[in-house]
């Protein structure tokens, strides 16, 4: 319905007041730098965001304000069990939506931009449907290389409703 139509600056508002897009992006980085070793220096992950330190500085103390890691000042950072949890979520999302732009046939170049562009739009419901849609091509190969041949092909046909 077209009352239902809102600017896309009005859907990304957040009514629980929930993690930013940048928190999600330290928050998923942080976790994946730690997964072996249980922390991650400030360095690593000013280097691995391509972000400056004092701007590390300044989300680390957010995130652990928020209960979600703690660190030491020119030292460790550790997450807690909710930034644990959440990391993982972040870094599960990132994958689903990486392996269904690899699956559309997204290139190699452009896929972790669109990857990232894409993430922090995204619902729960919405990521939910995704991994089931890709456990479904995973368990049906044959739908992957049908798709790869169609997509080969000029003469797509779209209805009104497509």
């Amino acid at each position: 319905m077209v009352s239902d139509f809102k600017t896309f600056n009005e859907f990304m508002k957040k009514e629980d007041h929930s993690l930013t897009a940048s928190m999600e992006d330290y928050l998923e980085m942080i976790y994946r730098l730690s997964m072996n070793t249980g922390f991650v220096r400030m360095r690593e992950l000013s280097e691995a965001l391509n972000v400056q330190p004092p701007s590390v500085t300044k989300m680390v103390q957010k995130l652990h304000d928020l209960g979600l890691l703690k660190y030491e000042k020119y030292g460790y950072i550790m997450l807690e069990e909710d930034g644990k949890k959440i990391g993982e979520a972040l870094l599960k999302r990132h994958n689903l939506i990486e392996a269904l732009l690899k699956i559309l046939g997204v290139s190699k170049t452009t896929i972790l931009a669109e990857t990232e562009k894409v993430e922090h739009t995204l619902g729960d419901e919405t990521i939910k449907c995704i991994e089931e849609f890709i456990d479904f091509i995973r368990h049906n190969p044959d739908v992957a290389i049908r798709y790869d041949a169609h997509k080969g092909s000029e003469d797509v046909n779209f209805t009104e409703n497509t």
